[in-house]
Formats: structure tokens, sequence, C-alpha cells
């Protein structure tokens, strides 16, 4: 799987694809789940154009959806909660606990729904970062609290990128 380097208003992202032009993986600087970037193939910064084109016009505040296509790898239940995040309005927050609820799961499947939400390898795109705690507090996010923040900004048009 060939991967890319792109700078952004919050700092660098790896890009992993497949052969397929499919994104596989999103990862900002210092990211909790990242893995190993000697498990990618090689380095090729002109992949993915779409998606960098996407991710740029995001940042300009010019775009609330995304387009390209995804190919996470994760297990049946990850895959559920990162197709619901996809679900969470721009410029919205929702729980784990509606999260799991909008699932079919009982709210005390909300901690496995943050699991499966911290475990997102496609950061921004599958919009995690739109998942707050009960109180509406910020919680845990594998790209840090501060890019988290500048994120839900930047999608409430405070942010100043």
């Amino acid at each position: 799987m060939p991967y890319a380097v792109i700078s952004s208003p919050i700092g660098d992202l790896t890009l992993v694809g497949s052969h397929d032009d499919e994104l596989v993986g999103l990862y900002m600087e210092q990211h909790r789940h990242q893995p190993a970037v000697e498990t990618f193939g090689p380095r090729d910064d002109t992949i993915l154009p779409k998606v960098v084109h996407e991710l740029t016009e995001y940042f300009a505040g010019e775009r609330t959806t995304f387009d390209v296509p995804l190919a996470p790898i994760g297990t049946p239940f990850q895959q559920e909660v990162w197709t619901a995040l996809q679900d969470i309005p721009y410029g919205t927050t929702t729980t784990y606990g509606e999260l799991a609820l909008a699932l079919g799961k009982p709210l005390s499947a909300s901690r496995a729904v943050g699991l499966a939400n911290g475990k997102n390898p496609i950061s921004i795109i599958v919009p995690c970062h739109r998942v707050v705690g009960s109180t509406g507090s910020l919680t845990g996010y594998g790209g840090g609290l501060p890019r988290k923040q500048a994120l839900l900004d930047l999608e409430r048009g405070d942010a100043l990128f």
C-alpha cells in the first residue's frame, strides 16, 4: 500500500492508499493508533490526488462531505461504527451513547462504540472528531484534543486557517 504525506493546517497528514486508489488510512502527526510507517508500501506523494483535492477544499471551508472511495480495515463492528460516523452531519456533534443507539445497540454499548471510534483509520473524512462525551465535553482523539477542537471550530466557521 503506497502512502503520501501532505501538509495541512493541522500538521502533516499521512494518506495510505490501496492499489485500487482507495483510501485505507489518513493519519495525523503523532496519531495514537497509526501503524508504523514501515508497514506501508513505498512513499509516493502523487497518489490519491482526489483525496488531496477534497481535503484542501475541506480545510478552505468549501467542502462539507467527501466523495473519495474508502477501504478502512477493521472488524465488522468497527466497520459498522465507521459507517455510522459518516452519517453525522458536518458542523454537528453526537455522543458515544447516541451513536450506540443509532446503531441499534443499547446505551451500555457506548464504551465499545468509543473504542471502535478511537481505532478509526481514516480521520477527518470518517469524522470521528464529531463524537463527544455525554456532557458535550471533548474526549479522546487519536490526533489529540487540540486538533479535534480545531476541526470542530472549522466546521462551525470559527477556524482561522
